[in-house]
């Protein structure tokens, strides 16, 4: 049976070797916002990762549970469970839920449109790992010292290989000619939920398309399920257009 934990045990595995899942949710007029796809992304890692059986019944309870206020952010993490010295999985327990809750951050000045810079740390491959919103996010921390010191509001991350892949905390999309692209995220990257809403409701083409492919680009956008869709506009010395991203949000229901 899956717990519900307030307390984190030293024997978590995801305390101890980041063995767990999980998800960031906006709650808006009281209400949890892209549930559904939240859900199935939290099954979904689950299933990649061999967890043992969790009760999706009580993740759902326990998220709509965590609202306190009408515009804040919940977030569920998953840990495969305690116990089982090393690496290994013998004598771990059943999975173990966490919930929390904080304050939703002011997203109104990056609606305006950010500057986005180039990244210097490159993001692993591992296809396994690919697409999931795992525990192990110490290349976003990295990602994130590197953007403190910079004059950019947020940094594009290639993979090992050159290919584009995400920002720091947010999926990307790129417009040419009207029509959209996304990375396909089979190497490294996660992938969002807003991305995935916007995938469909919107004819976006996945793609794997290294640094010189943007010099033709129209306009950028960047998503994630807490900000949404942001527009791009400058992205390192080069301004691009608004005016792709703004035509999306009034497309895209959030």
């Amino acid at each position: 049976m899956t717990g519900v934990q307030s307390a984190i045990s030293p024997q978590d595995r995801s305390f101890n070797y980041g063995d767990g899942i999980f998800t960031t949710i906006q709650v808006r007029a009281g209400e949890i916002q892209l549930w559904s796809l939240h859900l199935q992304r939290l099954q979904r890692s689950a299933r990649q990762l061999m967890f043992g059986d969790i009760d999706w019944d009580l993740v759902t309870a326990q998220a709509r549970s965590a609202i306190t206020m009408s515009e804040q952010v919940v977030k569920i993490l998953i840990s495969r469970g305690e116990g089982g010295r090393g690496y290994g999985c013998s004598g771990v327990t059943s999975p173990r839920i966490y919930v929390s809750s904080s304050a939703m951050p002011d997203y109104t000045e990056a609606q305006k449109g950010i500057c986005l810079g180039l990244a210097t740390l490159q993001l692993a491959v591992q296809p396994v790992l690919a697409g999931l919103k795992h525990n192990n996010r110490l290349e976003q921390v990295l990602i994130k010292q590197q953007l403190k010191g910079s004059a950019y509001d947020d940094l594009l991350v290639l993979d090992q290989l050159g290919f584009v892949t995400e920002a720091s905390a947010a999926n990307v999309l790129f417009c040419r000619e009207g029509n959209w692209y996304t990375p396909e995220l089979t190497r490294a990257g996660v992938a969002g939920v807003m991305r995935q809403n916007i995938m469909q409701q919107l004819p976006v083409q996945e793609v794997n398309w290294q640094l010189d492919e943007l010099k033709t680009v129209d306009a950028i956008a960047v998503c994630n399920a807490l900000m949404g869709i942001v527009p791009v506009r400058r992205f390192c010395n080069r301004d691009l257009s608004l005016t792709p991203v703004q035509q999306m949000r009034t497309q895209v229901v959030c």
